[in-house]
């Protein structure tokens, strides 16, 4: 739900057209002010402090037994990374805040009005492989038996998008760690749930807490 930063020199030269010229990419002074824009952004990003966003929770048994596996994987691959605690293990579905502090309730109101709308029954859910993505995580993913997810998803983000988009790239996961080394795709006896409710989840960037604020019910 960001603003889109899409705006570049060709972009502008179609706007303004430009005298004719020799073809040649992107000026080095216009390189240099994109790369420190974008780096002032990740500087900003860095030091938010609060994250709203919605997601799917395992039920507390599930959790539980996610997180014994994940246990045994870690010591099974030699990894080093900290275990997340099993009451923060979900499925992300759509961010819908970071910055510094919470934003007004009426905000808050107006997102779960929009998710509110949403008509899907409650479905199964299931992962079946470990992998480790680019960024060091080492998650569980699935394929045939997370398409509810993938529609739960699709349907979120068009309700709270007021601009409607095709759909978007998205691999429904639960991150497990986070750690340096990484392991290749694994086959793993499943893990499965029955997915009931949405949450509204509040995250403390750093603090490693969760806070969960609102839920609703599928149905």
């Amino acid at each position: 739900m960001g603003a889109h930063f899409g705006a570049t020199i060709e972009t502008y030269g179609e706007r303004y057209p430009l005298a004719p010229r020799p073809e040649q990419g992107p000026s080095r002074l216009g390189v240099d002010r994109l790369r420190r824009r974008h780096a002032g952004m990740r500087r900003m990003r860095q030091s938010f402090t609060d994250r709203l966003f919605f997601a799917v929770l395992p039920d507390a048994e599930t959790a539980e037994r996610i997180a014994e596996r994940a246990a045994s994987w870690r010591a099974a691959h030699g990894l080093t990374g900290r275990l997340l605690k099993s009451a923060h293990f979900h499925v992300a579905l759509a961010s819908v805040h970071e910055g510094h502090g919470l934003p007004d309730a009426s905000e808050i109101d107006g997102w779960m009005a929009r998710a509110s709308g949403i008509v899907m029954p409650s479905f199964r859910v299931g992962f079946d492989r470990l992998t480790s993505f680019a960024n060091g995580a080492l998650v569980l993913t699935g394929e045939e038996a997370t398409i509810g997810l993938e529609v739960l998803q699709q349907r979120l983000s068009d309700a709270l998008d007021d601009t409607p988009r095709p759909a978007r790239r998205y691999t429904p996961h639960v991150t497990l760690l986070h750690d340096g080394r990484h392991i290749e795709a694994e086959p793993v006896e499943p893990i499965a749930w029955t997915v009931r409710e949405i949450v509204l989840v509040h995250s403390s960037i750093g603090q490693t807490t969760h806070r969960h604020l609102t839920r609703l019910a599928l149905g």
